[in-house]
């Protein structure tokens, strides 16, 4: 089973890109974030025709918005506010063979790392506070969980590890709440399982004239698995090409396969 996440920056806009990704990848499942739709006005059809007869989503007008597109048959298996913020960040599915998969969209939390001048960014560590407390209260298992995290974790998982420290999503208070909520389901970072070196990034900002040739970005996209499958993850990769193709999102899709 081959799965990718993608936070697609409106599902509606870049309706043809997810289409030309289902052609030219062909993932057994897609997760999307940042839909910006209501789920009644996802664009299902075009999807529908390429394979993808199966959908849970969660969606709001214009914000946030995750959905988990399958070729395989799947149930829908709820989701969580998190933080209590009345936000579509969360959903979930499970596939027949029993595989629970998680869809998150962390917040991005605003551009002062502190939560006493910015409420985005306590809403931000919140989020992660019930992610933490949620997976110690219903320890997951046969499950995965993807999404963007909108956290790089790692000293490699950005251009500059020194220059990003006091820029939100790489702050160490960030970094500290993300580990904790990975922690406490077990997960296993599956992408660096498979890259366990080296510079990684999924995300390039929208500001640089050229992102390419400038190439300051972030790693903020996930795939995580429980450890009793974790083994069986391979064939991880970035698709940064994407970040090319005309109309980006400012993310690209992240893969992983799984003999399950």
């Amino acid at each position: 089973m081959k799965i990718a996440t993608w936070n697609i920056n409106s599902v509606r806009l870049r309706e043809g890109l997810v289409a030309r990704l289902m052609q030219e990848e062909a993932p057994d499942v897609l997760c999307l974030q940042e839909c910006k739709s209501p789920v009644e006005k996802i664009p299902v059809e075009a999807f529908q025709a390429l394979g993808y007869t199966h959908m849970v989503a969660r969606g709001q007008k214009g914000y946030n918005g995750v959905a988990i597109l399958s070729k395989m048959p799947l149930t829908d298996a709820g989701s969580v506010d998190f933080a209590g913020l009345g936000h579509a960040r969360h959903v979930a599915a499970r596939l027949e063979n029993g595989l629970t998969i998680h869809n998150c969209y962390v917040p991005a939390g605003g551009d002062i790392p502190e939560r006493t001048e910015n409420e985005k960014f306590g809403q931000k560590l919140d989020y992660l506070t019930h992610l933490r407390d949620h997976f110690h209260a219903e320890k997951p298992a046969k499950s995965i969980l993807v999404g963007d995290l909108n956290i790089a974790p790692r000293e490699d998982d950005v251009w500059s590890h020194k220059q990003l420290l006091k820029i939100v999503s790489h702050t160490p208070i960030e970094v500290e709440h993300l580990g904790a909520a990975q922690d406490a389901g077990g997960w296993v970072d599956v992408t660096r399982q498979d890259i366990p070196s080296g510079l990684l990034y999924s995300w390039w900002s929208y500001r640089a004239a050229d992102w390419d040739a400038a190439d300051k970005g972030r790693r903020l996209d996930h795939i995580w698995a429980t450890p009793d499958i974790a083994g069986a993850a391979h064939g991880s990769r970035i698709l940064r090409p994407c970040r090319g193709w005309e109309q980006p999102s400012d993310h690209v899709p992240v893969f992983a396969s799984f003999d399950l």
